[in-house]
């Protein structure tokens, strides 16, 4: 037999296998091992996981107000930003936040964008925006660790089309009261890998945005737990298949 042949064939074969993504990533990936769905589209699952995030900017009041509505393209039901006390972009007025707070954690997390221009935010522990905005390919769009990596829009299926986070996040630490480790994120977006072990140095927007970010400037990370939170501004996105697995992660590596 010659070999020969069959080697460029055995190095593609290699290749796949080793950049193939790990389980539970992409569009309609079921929980993995030890994780807990937190929204799976019923208005029961959204009335005991989560509540307001009642910030500085709050303006909403209980009950939530967010509908439970039929996916727009597949069976079932999701999860709508719709609050008017939202609406003009108020950011901060009725943002949505899990009643459980985490540290370290793996989550999967799926959108839709209505129309262009939508805009929404996905905020770990309360405190650090992934970015969730149609047409901004910029540090402060799309899918970007806000104002700290590029946007890797060309990851992106576009408005009218469900989207897709899967990340492992790993919190601050801590040592005798002072910051010692910053927080650390890595990210598939629509199966595609797009960060790997991201700094994230600070909380940004403000106090309206989230734990610690009225705090020296966004940059007096505190050593507390958050929620995850759903930002809710005025726009028509939708959320889905939500799920989080918390883990305990001793080394400084997010990386999947």
């Amino acid at each position: 037999m010659n070999l020969l042949r069959f080697l460029p064939f055995l190095a593609a074969l290699t290749l796949s296998v080793t950049q193939a993504a790990p389980p539970g990533i992409g569009l309609g990936a079921k929980p993995i091992s030890g994780a807990e769905i937190i929204f799976d589209g019923s208005k029961e699952m959204l009335s005991s996981n989560w509540t307001y995030w009642q910030g500085p900017g709050f303006k909403s009041s209980l009950p939530v107000k967010w509908p439970v509505v039929a996916d727009p393209i597949e069976a079932g039901t999701v999860l709508m930003t719709d609050d008017r006390a939202a609406d003009g972009g108020k950011y901060g007025a009725a943002d949505l936040i899990t009643k459980k707070e985490y540290v370290d954690f793996r989550l999967h997390i799926e959108f839709y964008i209505a129309k262009p221009g939508g805009n929404s935010g996905v905020y770990l522990q309360n405190r650090y925006e992934i970015q969730v905005l149609d047409g901004d390919k910029t540090k402060h769009g799309m899918a970007a660790v806000i104002n700290e990596t590029e946007s890797p829009y060309y990851a992106y299926n576009g408005a009218g089309k469900w989207n897709v986070y899967d990340l492992t996040f790993r919190a601050a630490r801590f040592e005798k009261g002072k910051l010692s480790e910053k927080a650390l994120v890595s990210m598939y977006f629509n199966g595609i890998k797009v960060h790997t072990n991201v700094t994230i140095h600070q909380v940004w927007g403000g106090p309206n945005s989230g734990l610690d970010g009225g705090n020296d400037g966004g940059k007096g990370i505190t050593d507390a737990p958050g929620g995850l939170k759903l930002q809710c501004e005025g726009h028509d996105v939708r959320y889905r298949n939500i799920w989080i697995r918390e883990l305990n992660l001793k080394k400084p590596s997010t990386d999947f």
